[in-house]
């Protein structure tokens, strides 16, 4: 396990809108995910694809990532994103029984495991590990089940668990009144929950002595109270799961995509969530400050879908949240179907859409400076610059994001002591010690490497475009 990982995340009683390790630092989450991580996804006919895993994790390494959602697509063919047959494989269960599933090929048995799935599961989040990343197991996708009509030939058709395709008798139906099998995802049909229980108790067993283990229960559940009801369920059931366990590891829950109401989420038993957009858009625009209810971990895929801004990241940072970046890294099969995917006439389902880059490039810049930070005592101070993002042990260090590149003002009068000044510059990466424009009331002033504390100041960066500011506490003023 790489040296940056000091035990399973937990609970950080010094502030809890990070996790911590055995290091008893906060840990800040930022990275890229991308859909083909576990399972391969191609197109039929066309011969089978599988991602370049260990190019993806370089990737994730040479920008400074330490995140990664790990995707799992829990049917064998077709997507409710395209009317192209696509294929997902290997699937967790073992394909040993009498008989034909709907996809032409033997039915599963759901008591009798596919070791080949679970190797290669245990394999790649220790791969991850080894990079100094942690993994959110993603145990379910409601996706497409959520978007899957009734018919034979959908999501839902070519599930392991439906009925026509295992040998495991089972009877419930997960029909609801408009004909989609939404009930899968609830308490109302014992019997696939007893199967996702064993399920689920085999993925903690596989991965349960690794400290960079996170799980996430579902990936953007139909939304209905059944739905978050069987998400708690699930959430309290890996939590008890793993009490009898060597490590316990953070449970997410995240939403079912652009519109839910973030007070569900944050009222829920999980450990860390993925927000909504807000009912303002205000996780994608002006994200509200962490209060320590739960660790946010902000999350491109439920707020663009494919899209993000780099001041975006800095804008989560500076309020307390970590982030994560839905990747095309590896272009999803059938994916260029999708109008909203497209733009102008160049598709952003690819890995190099000009926009890509300088995402992954900030995201190891607010992994660097999260280092760099005592993150066990800063917290979002909004009041103190007139950007409004401002993360800060006032007296100690200031983080500021300047995203207009225009003159803010910052408030040092109570923090009388000397600074160093550091800025980024998020559009190349470069690290300025000293310069930049600090005007003390009316009579200017271009310190050198500090500043003087005990006042307010107009700053502006000594360069052009957003920017971020990073004060530490130099000495004690006499």
């Amino acid at each position: 396990m790489h040296t940056n990982i000091n035990g399973a995340l937990r609970f950080n009683k010094n502030n809890p809108r990070y996790f911590t390790d055995d290091s008893g630092r906060s840990i800040y989450l930022a990275g890229s995910h991308t859909w083909a991580v576990m399972q391969d996804i191609w197109l039929e006919p066309e011969l089978r694809k599988n991602m370049e895993y260990d190019t993806f994790l370089q990737m994730l390494e040479d920008n400074g990532h330490n995140f990664l959602r790990f995707w799992q697509w829990m049917h064998t063919k077709n997507a409710a994103w395209s009317e192209i047959q696509i294929m997902f494989d290997p699937q967790p269960f073992a394909r040993t029984g009498q008989g034909t599933a709907n996809d032409d090929l033997p039915k599963f048995d759901l008591s009798v495991w596919n070791k080949n799935y679970f190797t290669r599961l245990r394999d790649r989040v220790e791969k991850a590990g080894d990079k100094g990343v942690y993994v959110a197991i993603m145990l379910f996708d409601g996706w497409c089940i959520k978007n899957s009509p009734p018919q034979k030939n959908s999501s839902w058709g070519f599930h392991p668990m439906n009925p026509e395709n295992n040998i495991n008798n089972i009877t419930d139906d997960p029909s609801i009144e408009n004909g989609r099998p939404w009930d899968l995802y609830s308490l109302n049909c014992p019997q696939l929950l007893q199967w996702q229980e064993k399920y689920v108790k085999k993925m903690i067993d596989t991965v349960n002595d690794l400290d960079n283990v996170l799980f996430e229960i579902c990936n953007e559940i139909p939304h209905r109270k059944e739905a978050m009801d069987w998400q708690n369920y699930m959430c309290d059931f890996i939590h008890e799961y793993e009490l009898k366990k060597p490590k316990q590891h953070p449970v997410g829950i995240t939403p079912e995509g652009t519109c839910q109401d973030n007070d569900e989420l944050f009222a829920t038993s999980a450990d860390w969530i993925s927000p909504s957009c807000g009912p303002i858009f205000e996780y994608r625009c002006n994200p509200p400050a962490a209060d320590g209810r739960k660790v946010i971990i902000n999350d491109t895929d439920h707020i663009w879908g494919h899209g993000g801004e780099v001041a975006w990241i800095w804008k989560n940072f500076a309020r307390g949240i970590s982030v994560i970046f839905m990747d095309p890294w590896e272009p999803i099969a059938g994916g260029n179907q999708r109008k909203s995917w497209v733009d102008g006439n160049v598709s952003k389902n690819s890995r190099y859409y000009y926009a890509w880059d300088p995402l992954r490039r900030n995201l190891g810049y607010a992994n660097d400076m999260a280092k760099k930070m005592d993150l066990n005592l800063c917290i979002p101070h909004n009041e103190l610059c007139t950007s409004t993002y401002c993360l800060a042990n006032p007296g100690s260090e200031y983080l500021c994001f300047l995203p207009s590149g225009e003159t803010e003002g910052l408030d040092l009068r109570e923090a009388k002591c000397i600074y160093d000044i550091e800025w980024l510059n998020p559009a190349t990466g470069i690290i300025t010690i000293g310069g930049g424009v600090f005007e003390e009331e009316w009579r200017n002033s271009i310190p050198g490497v500090t500043v003087v504390g005990g006042k307010r100041y107009l700053i502006h960066a000594p360069f052009d475009g957003p920017a971020v500011l990073y004060l530490r506490k130099k000495e004690t003023q006499e």
